[in-house]
C-alpha cells in the first residue's frame, strides 16, 4: 500500500490537473490538433501526417483497425501525459455523427472541452449539437478556429457567427496574420508580441518561429502582401478599440468562450494555445451526486465508469473500464463499493492508456482517467466509492436509438457466441439490443444513434467473437419503453406498423415508424406511459423529454 497523501499534497496533485476533450464537427482538424498538442507536449517525437495518413503510421488516438481503415475515430481514447509541471487528460472523441453517443458520454467526464471550428466553414451541424451538451453541463469551453493556412472567412465573421448562433461571448486571445496562403503567424494579445512561423513538411515536426514587436518593419516584410499585413492592422485596431478584457467567472460559467486562431497541420499557434491553456482551464471541480456534492480534495476516494471498450488489445480479448476520478486518492489494489450491486471489489489491474500502449498505474488523483482492466462486473454509469460513503453520482446520459436494424445470424452453431457479443455491446453502450415479441420468432433488434454504428458492430462482431450476421435496416425511426396497468397488453391499440419488443430485461418496448404513429399510439393508450430512455436504468435522457 502507498502512503497516503496530507491534504496539502492531495490540493497540490489536484491543482496540477487539466481533463479536457476536443470536440468537433467531422472533417474540421480535431485527430490533427490532437496529435499536434500531443507532440508540442512531448508525449510524442512526430506527429502522424493526416494528408499522407495511408502511407505514414496511423494517428496516434485511432487504435481500431476499422478506424485506420476509414480514416476517422469511432471509439474515444484517453491520452495522458505530462507537461510544464501538469497532468493533462485527454480524452479524444468520435467526430463521425454517427458516434456522438460516445462523445455525448465522455463530456460527463471532463472539465473543460476544446472546440474546433473549420476557418472556411465556421459553425456546423455536429458542432452545434456539441455545444449544447457542453452548454447544458456548465463545460467551460476553449475555442480553435482551425485551417487558417486555407482560405478562410474573415476572423470577425467567424466571431459574430459564434455570438449570434451559440449566444457565447468570444473573446479572441491571438489574432491570425493573413489568411489561406498569406498566413504567417498570430499575433498573441496576452504579450503583445507576433509569432511568424515557418512551414513544416506535413507538420510533423514543431514549426521554428521568430518572436517581435507588431511595429516593427520586419512583420510587414516577412509577412510579403501589404493588402494582408494592412487587414491585420485595421482588424487588430478594431479589437483594441472594443477593450474587451478576458472574463474568468463568465468563461467558467460557460458563458463565454477565449478564441485561438491558428493551423495544427502546419503547427502555426498550437504552442500559445497549448501554453494559455495550462494557465485557463480548470483544475477538478466537485461533482455533483443524489446527496452533498463530492470536492476533489476530499481525502475519501470516489469516481465513476463513464465508458466501457471490449478488445482494445485483440490478442487478449480484454475489457477495459474507463473510470474517472472525482476525490481522494486512487491505489492499485484498492477495495471500493460499487453502489449499483453493494459488493466488494479490488481493482488489481489499474491502467494508465496512451492509444494502444499502456502502463500499469500505481496511484491517481482528482481528475485522473484510470482503464480497470477485465472488469467484467463493472457497468456504464457504476459509482465506485471507498471508505463507507454512501452517494452515486449523477446517471451517465442514454441517448434515444434514431436507427433500427434486424440481425440475423448466419451459422445457427454460433448462437452462444453471438449471444455474449450482444451482451458484450450492451454492456458498453454502442448499441441497444430489443427482441421481437409480436411474431412467431424472437428476431435480434439493435438499435443505434448513427447507421454507421451497424458497420462497426458488425466488424466487431466478425473480428472479435468469429461470427457472421446479416443486418437489415428497418423502417423504424422512435422507441418508446412502455409502462403502464397489469392487463395493458391485452387492451394495447397500437398503428399497424407498430412493433412490440422487449429488451434485455424483458421490459416492453414498442417500434414506431415516425411520429405520426407514436402520437396515435400515445392517444389510443391513454392509461400506459411512454419514456424515450429505459425508465429502470441508471442512465438518464438528455435529448428527449418523456412524452
Amino acid at each position: 500500500m502507498l502512503e497516503a497523501q496530507t491534504p496539502e499534497k492531495l490540493a497540490e496533485e489536484v491543482r496540477r490537473r487539466r481533463t479536457f476533450a476536443i470536440i468537433s464537427h467531422p472533417d474540421a482538424g480535431k485527430t490533427t490538433l490532437t496529435e499536434k498538442l500531443l507532440l508540442y507536449g512531448g508525449a510524442v517525437n512526430l506527429a502522424g501526417s493526416v494528408k499522407a495518413r495511408k502511407n505514414q503510421a496511423h494517428a496516434t488516438s485511432d487504435w481500431m483497425e476499422l478506424e485506420k481503415q476509414r480514416g476517422i475515430s469511432i471509439t474515444s481514447t484517453v491520452l495522458s501525459f505530462d507537461y510544464q509541471g501538469y497532468r493533462l487528460n485527454l480524452l479524444d472523441t468520435p467526430g463521425h455523427q454517427d458516434f456522438s453517443e460516445d462523445t455525448y458520454r465522455t463530456l460527463v467526464a471532463v472539465d473543460c472541452a476544446v472546440m474546433i471550428l473549420d476557418a472556411a466553414k465556421g459553425l456546423e451541424a455536429q458542432t452545434l449539437k456539441l455545444f449544447d451538451v457542453c452548454k447544458r453541463r456548465g463545460i467551460p469551453l476553449f475555442t480553435f478556429v482551425h485551417k487558417m493556412d486555407r482560405p478562410s472567412q474573415p476572423p470577425l465573421d467567424l466571431l459574430d457567427e459564434v455570438e449570434r448562433t451559440l449566444g457565447l461571448r468570444t473573446i479572441p486571445m491571438n489574432w491570425p496574420l493573413g489568411n489561406g496562403p498569406s498566413f504567417r503567424g498570430v499575433f498573441d494579445r496576452r504579450t503583445r508580441e507576433v509569432h511568424l512561423f515557418e512551414r513544416v513538411a506535413h507538420g510533423s515536426r514543431a514549426a521554428s518561429v521568430q518572436v517581435m514587436d507588431p511595429n516593427s518593419p520586419e512583420v510587414e516584410r516577412l509577412m510579403g502582401d501589404q493588402s494582408a499585413y494592412k487587414a491585420f492592422r485595421e482588424e487588430l485596431e478594431l479589437l483594441e478599440m472594443a477593450g474587451e478584457e478576458f472574463d474568468a467567472e463568465a468563461f467558467a460559467t460557460g458563458r463565454l468562450t477565449p478564441v485561438y486562431f491558428g493551423s495544427a497541420v502546419s503547427n502555426f499557434g498550437v504552442q500559445l494555445f497549448l501554453d494559455q491553456f495550462l494557465d485557463l482551464a480548470p483544475q477538478p471541480a466537485a461533482r455533483r451526486t443524489d446527496s452533498e456534492p463530492v470536492h476533489p480534495q476530499s481525502k475519501e476516494f470516489s469516481g465513476f465508469v463513464f465508458k466501457i471498450q471490449a478488445d482494445m488489445n485483440p490478442r487478449h480479448r480484454d475489457r477495459v473500464a474507463f473510470m474517472r476520478i472525482c476525490s481522494g486518492q486512487f491505489e492499485r489494489g484498492m477495495k471500493v463499493q460499487c453502489v449499483r450491486t453493494g459488493a466488494t471489489i479490488r481493482l488489481s489491474y489499474p491502467q494508465q492508456l496512451f492509444a494502444q500502449e499502456r502502463q500499469t498505474v500505481e496511484e491517481a488523483y482528482a481528475g485522473d482517467v484510470v482503464g480497470l482492466v477485465n472488469s467484467g462486473e463493472l457497468y456504464l454509469g457504476d459509482t465506485l466509492l471507498g471508505g463507507g460513503q454512501k452517494f452515486r453520482f449523477e446517471p451517465i446520459p442514454l441517448f434515444p436509438p434514431e436507427h433500427f436494424a434486424r440481425v440475423t445470424l448466419a451459422d445457427p452453431s454460433r448462437r452462444k457466441a453471438f449471444q455474449r457479443a450482444l451482451d458484450q455491446l450492451s454492456h458498453e453502450g454502442a448499441v441497444q439490443i430489443f427482441y421481437l415479441t409480436d411474431g412467431h420468432s424472437r428476431d435480434v433488434v439493435m438499435g443505434a444513434v448513427g447507421r454507421l454504428q451497424f458497420e462497426v458492430v458488425q466488424y466487431r462482431i466478425k473480428n472479435d467473437y468469429s461470427v457472421d450476421c446479416r443486418f437489415e435496416v428497418l423502417p423504424f425511426q422512435l422507441c418508446r419503453w412502455l409502462e403502464g396497468p397489469a392487463d395493458w397488453l391485452a387492451k394495447f391499440s397500437p398503428t399497424r406498423t407498430t412493433r412490440l419488443a422487449v429488451d434485455p430485461d424483458n421490459r416492453p418496448v414498442a417500434l414506431f415508424p415516425g411520429q405520426w404513429d407514436l402520437d396515435y399510439t400515445a392517444e389510443k393508450n391513454p392509461d400506459l406511459v411512454f419514456h424515450s430512455v429505459n425508465p429502470k436504468g441508471l442512465q438518464a435522457p438528455v435529448t428527449e423529454e418523456e412524452d
